[in-house]
């Protein structure tokens, strides 16, 4: 492709931001004055450090491309979308953009609150540079899609999240932007609308123009794009095939091949969180661990807790994962107990699968703890996997073919002659 097919050019993309580490607090001015003699290069405001959202980042975008942005918590994707909607500036490199960008970043980018939707949806088109007369034709759209026709002339300040983020996502999408730019929000609505949302991308993409999509959904990802860029740490780890960018996200934070999972410095940590979290071992039969399980066998999960501070009633939990990181289902240590005790030393929690029940595949598991009304404590998303072999789990030796789904459904069966209303009498 030439130079007029490119749609976005980046070189060289830096981003820094300064944190201040706060110092201990003196009581007086005597150990103030003190600390500062035993200490001359400290400051009186704490130490400062510089820290790099994102490292010489380089990548071009061509006209029509739908590329997934991927990456843990932290990796920077939202730092490399808001330089891209000039929400925030670089510090180092160089932007070219040639079209127009609309975009969804979060709940409330884009939207003056005291403004009506209504008038919302022609300051937008305003900043894309359209004219009254190019929003007017799309507003029926806008309208009806996002289903808030009864709110129109209301503030926006007093919608609810769902709400702002349908109306938010209809206004980006409908006013013919040439580059389209969505970040993790979708999350907010249900998943009628966010299967809306992805069909309207679609159609975006379809029409000629630029999608970036940044999500940790995998399964969106891959159905959605064409192309995947995954960051870590900043920089880009993986760029090309979104096969084998969303094969690099979900491998990133594999187990061992014994079972073992170290958990204490793990890339799936949800954002800064402390590490609660320490470890996580599958065991299989007899007791040993293993990566490998048997769809009729047991499975068990043993979690080690290092907590930095005493907690009553731990809430662990466990989600099994396709190997798109599609929920399967989730187990939970106060699904089957109340009060738990209290810690203030390392403890263990270990939950058992009497039988895998999981057709022949790989699955991923994600990891977390709570505690009772205090919210999330530490969370890792696909932290490991786990695969499962087939073995004979119907009298028949039918195999359980991928087609089925994931989940082994046991059921009893019974054929006998005659029409229904006999069978029951």
């Amino acid at each position: 492709m030439g130079a007029n097919d490119i749609a976005i050019s980046i070189r060289g993309l830096s981003k820094a931001y300064v944190i201040t580490h706060q110092q201990e607090k003196h009581s007086t001015l005597a150990e103030t004055l003190l600390h500062k003699l035993k200490n001359p290069a400290a400051t009186f405001g704490g130490s400062k450090e510089t820290f790099w959202a994102l490292k010489d980042i380089s990548f071009d975008v061509n006209r029509g491309d739908v590329v997934g942005v991927v990456g843990r918590n932290g990796a920077g994707k939202s730092t490399l979308l808001k330089i891209l909607s000039r929400i925030t500036e670089p510090t180092l490199g160089e932007i070219d953009l040639y079209g127009r960008v609309g975009s969804l970043l979060e709940v409330g980018t884009g939207f003056h609150p005291e403004l009506t939707g209504r008038e919302n949806i022609y300051l937008n088109g305003a900043i894309l540079g359209m004219s009254k007369r190019e929003i007017a034709r799309q507003f029926d759209g806008i309208v009806d899609f996002a289903g808030v026709e009864k709110f129109l002339d209301t503030p926006v300040k007093r919608y609810s999240s769902g709400m702002y983020v349908r109306l938010a996502f209809a206004v980006a999408a409908h006013l013919n932007p040439e580059i389209l730019i969505v970040d993790e929000v979708l999350a907010v609505g249900d998943a009628e609308f966010q299967k809306k949302c992805l069909g309207k991308m679609k159609d975006v993409a379809k029409g000629g123009r630029t999608v970036l999509f940044v999500s940790h959904n995998m399964a969106a990802v891959q159905n959605l794009c064409t192309r995947g860029i995954m960051l870590r740490s900043g920089q880009i780890l993986v760029s090309g095939d979104v096969d084998e960018v969303v094969s690099a996200y979900l491998s990133e934070g594999i187990s061992s091949m014994d079972g073992r999972v170290d958990l204490s410095d793990h890339p799936a940590r949800a954002g800064r969180s402390a590490p609660w979290l320490k470890s996580m071992t599958f065991i299989g039969d007899g007791g040993r661990p293993s990566s490998r399980f048997a769809s009729s066998r047991p499975i068990s999960v043993v979690v080690e807790v290092a907590p930095p501070r005493p907690i009553a009633n731990p809430r662990v939990a466990i989600a099994i994962e396709d190997h798109l990181g599609r929920r399967i289902g989730t187990a939970a240590s106060y699904f089957n107990i109340g009060n738990s005790g209290r810690y203030a030393e390392p403890f263990t929690a270990m939950m058992t699968l009497d039988k895998v029940n999981l057709g022949p595949g790989r699955y991923l598991m994600s990891v977390s703890i709570a505690e009772p009304g205090g919210g999330l404590l530490d969370s890792l998303d696909s932290a490991a996997f786990f695969d499962v072999e087939w073995d004979s789990l119907y009298k028949t030796g039918e195999r359980h073919d991928p087609a089925y789904g994931p989940v082994v459904i046991h059921a009893d069966w019974e054929v006998v002659p005659g029409v229904t209303s006999t069978a029951l009498a």
